[in-house]
């Protein structure tokens, strides 16, 4: 899965976990975002407990889309950044949009990403398949993002099409294989 030779842990990247993606009515309002949030929760507990390094990615586009005055933008209260975790900005659905996010990953060596989170169908394709251009590694854990409604067809099958899509690109997973029975990171 992640090679046995590696001994670092992944960095975990949290995409979008944001209050916009959560509030109803809104033009982007993730489908099946109550589901993954325990997931989200124990995983992001295992990175903190071990100290081991948390990205976050916040989307923030034309005040069109996200109004950056809105408190809708903030993140969502059980994941926020904690002292020591980097974060990073990105106008368009990739992260690396960022400029910062962008020389950061370029500046890194051998560096894999767990990444979880919102906006399955957005930021997660878009920053892997901009990552696997760059030659980084992705594993995106499938029980652990999620996606905004389907204009057609139903929010599990629209998920299925998009983790196909990205599995061309990255590592797709469960988080039981990242995380072994005994709640350690299987490497």
């Amino acid at each position: 899965m992640f090679g046995a030779i590696e001994t670092n842990p992944p960095v975990l990247v949290c995409a979008d976990l944001q209050c916009e993606y959560l509030a109803e009515g809104r033009q982007h309002l993730i489908a099946d975002g109550d589901a993954i949030m325990p997931r989200c929760r124990q995983l992001i507990a295992l990175w903190r407990d071990n100290l081991w390094p948390v990205i976050h990615l916040k989307r923030i586009a034309q005040a069109a889309w996200f109004n950056p005055a809105s408190n809708l933008t903030n993140w969502l209260p059980d994941f926020k950044p904690t002292p020591g975790e980097l974060t990073f900005e990105h106008p368009l659905p990739s992260a690396y949009s960022s400029a910062r996010f962008a020389e950061y990953m370029s500046n890194m060596r051998s560096m894999r990403c767990v990444v979880l989170g919102f906006s399955l169908d957005e930021t997660i394709l878009s920053t892997v398949v901009d990552g696997f251009h760059r030659s980084h590694r992705y594993q995106v854990i499938v029980d652990a993002v999620a996606c905004r409604q389907a204009c057609v067809g139903d929010v599990a099958s629209y998920k299925l099409v998009v983790t196909k899509v990205i599995s061309n690109f990255a590592g797709v997973l469960d988080s039981a294989d990242v995380i072994g029975a005994s709640g350690r990171l299987e490497v």
